[in-house]
This record gives C-alpha cells, structure tokens and sequence, in this order.
C-alpha cells in the first residue's frame, strides 16, 4: 500500500505541475508534442484527436510536456508561430511559470480541505502543551504563554518556531521570549534533552502547540493562506541554511526517504496523507523556482536576463548550462539517494 501511495501522490504532484505548463502552453499556441507522466521507457501512450501525445512512462519519478521550440535544432514540420521562440516574452514567463504556480494552487486548496474537513489547527506560537518529563517543564515556561523570539530571533508562526529550534546550537541553553497571560514578557532559558530514536541523536524541548481548532470556511481560507506562507518560509530557511552550513545534506530527503515518511503518513489517517501532498507540492513548487540551470526558475533567470539584455540569449549557450545544472541535480540525487538508504539500515 505504501508502493501505491507513492506512485499516486507523486503523480498527483507532478501532474498538476505539469498540467500548469501545458495549459498555458495551449493557451499561448504552442505546439505540444507529448504530455507525460514518469520517466524512462514509455508503457501507455495516446493521442486523443490532438497533436499532443499523452503518456505513462515506468519511472514514477518527475514527468515533463515536450514542447515546440525548446530544443536548439528548429523542427521544420512545425509553423513558425507555433514554436516557443515566437512566442512573446510574457507568454513564455508564464507557460514556465504556471507549473511551479499550480503546485502552490494544490497545496492550498488540500490545505483548505484540510481545515474545513477537520478543523483549522492553531499557527501562533502559543504553548498547549508541556511534557512533564523535559526540561521545559521546570524552565517557568507554562501553559498559554506565547513565544515571542528563541535566541533574539522573531517568531510569528508555529512553523517558523519549530524551524528556528532545529537549526539553534542545541549544545547550548536556547532562551526564549514570551508573553505571558498577564501580558509581561519574561526571558527563560531551556537547554534541551538528548535523545536517540531510531539512531539519530535528537533535542528535545517538550513544548507542544495550541491544540485548539477552528470550524467554518472563512477560518478554513486563513489557516491555508497562513499555513502556505510559514512553510514557503520554511523551505526558504533550509535553502539558506544549506549554503551557511546550518543545514547538511544529510538532513535533505530524497525519494526513499519520501517512502519512508508516505508510509508514517498513510498509519497516521487520511488527513495526514492530504498534508503531505500539500507539503510536497509546496516544495515541488519552490524549490522549481530556485533559479538553477534545469528547474524552471533558471529558464526564468534566462528570461529575465533576456529582458535586461534587449535580446534572445544564444541557445546553444542556455542549452549547454541547463545540460550541466540537469547533471548536478542527478549527482546531487544520487548522494541524497545514497543517506536515505543508509538512515533506513543505521
């Protein structure tokens, strides 16, 4: 069942990527040849009274639309106006620039679903929950407090909280800032517990959130509205923490570890599944956006550079650096690949 999940939920993912893509190809004239999901060798393909062929491949890994006009040699077979390098500079900004957008779409709406279905969890940084048995419980933090700054750092989410604690020198007492019921603000200091699970080395607070949900549609749009902003943010702090060292790549999760977390997810119940999707699509969308020869935010770095310059860059110069970025991506796989497989034996 975890095998199933996998293959459903990343194909949901990248289809709605994808499906961005496409739509705004068509609707710019583009010229489509295929519209696939998964890689390698091709199990299913049809064509439904279009140019566009629709395809299954055997990898469920990534998917992609082959359009006219985005490889250097010209397809002579296809008009002129129905390449890509027509198009206008918007038309082509916004065909690379709606696959990113529509995972964002997916994960809002899941998010939305989500909170009207069970409920709109609490995001402030409100304590409603202290385990007994951590250090926070003899710190004077309590109950109802709300966490203000750890370590002189501004919080205003749960999310952004939880980040801020895993990247601190867990060596160290962290202190916090918080609001008390009565309104004063106090600083108090936590050094967190050691634990090992699952052979990984872990720091525990014991501070829980507010378990208080809210019921009704417009609670449902806030929650998702806020909930898609602090892990946007979040993904933002581990890209950042990645180039100043606070975040190795031995924390990063590939597709086994994805597995790993699909199957966590799917014991947890269905609503769990759904958060997942979201998450996921939240980080199909950014990390898309990064602008890195071969994800979708360099072909927009491009497009960008193209504005400033006056001029089309020369193709086969683009080309070749998004050839170069596509082989570092899979390099960067393999070794991220390789951690998840040694996390599952350690």
């Amino acid at each position: 069942m975890t095998l199933l999940y996998f293959v459903i939920i990343l194909g949901v993912i990248v289809f709605i990527h994808e499906l961005g893509h496409f739509i705004f190809a068509k609707k710019a004239g583009i010229y489509c040849y295929e519209f696939s999901i998964g890689m390698g060798p091709k199990i299913f393909g049809k064509k439904f009274k279009s140019e566009t062929e629709y395809c299954l491949r055997l990898i469920p890994l990534g998917g992609f639309v082959s359009m006219a006009g985005e490889e250097v040699e010209v397809d002579k077979k296809i008009p002129k106006e129905k390449r890509m390098q027509s198009k206008t500079w918007l038309q082509r900004f916004l065909t690379i620039f709606a696959g990113p957008l529509f995972n964002f779409i997916l994960a809002f709406v899941l998010l939305f679903l989500i909170a009207l279905c069970y409920g709109a969890p609490s995001t402030s940084t409100l304590v409603g929950q202290i385990d007994k048995e951590s250090a926070a419980y003899d710190s004077g933090l309590e109950v109802g407090d709300r966490i203000l700054s750890i370590d002189g750092k501004r919080v205003s989410n749960w999310d952004e909280l939880i980040m801020k604690l895993q990247l601190v020198d867990s060596n160290k007492v962290v202190k916090f800032e918080v609001e008390k019921a009565n309104g004063k603000t106090e600083n108090i200091n936590i050094k967190p517990d050691k634990k090992e699970v699952d052979g990984q080395t872990t720091y525990y607070f014991g501070v829980g959130m507010d378990p208080t949900k809210q019921y009704g549609f417009f609670s449902s749009i806030k929650y998702a509205s806020s909930k898609l902003v602090s892990l946007t943010e979040s993904m933002i702090t581990v890209i950042g923490g990645l180039f100043t060292g606070k975040v190795s790549l031995g924390n990063i999760s590939g597709p086994v570890g994805i597995y790993s977390i699909i199957g966590d997810s799917a014991k947890a119940g269905f609503s769990s599944i759904l958060y997942l999707i979201a998450f996921l699509s939240i980080n199909v969308g950014f990390i898309n956006l990064i602008p890195f020869p071969a994800f979708d935010g360099g072909r927009i770095l491009f497009l960008i550079i193209e504005k400033i310059k006056g001029g089309p860059i020369d193709a086969k110069l683009e080309n070749v650096i998004h050839s170069i970025g596509f082989f570092l991506l899979i390099g960067l796989m393999i070794l991220v690949t390789f951690n998840d497989i040694l996390r599952i034996f350690q």
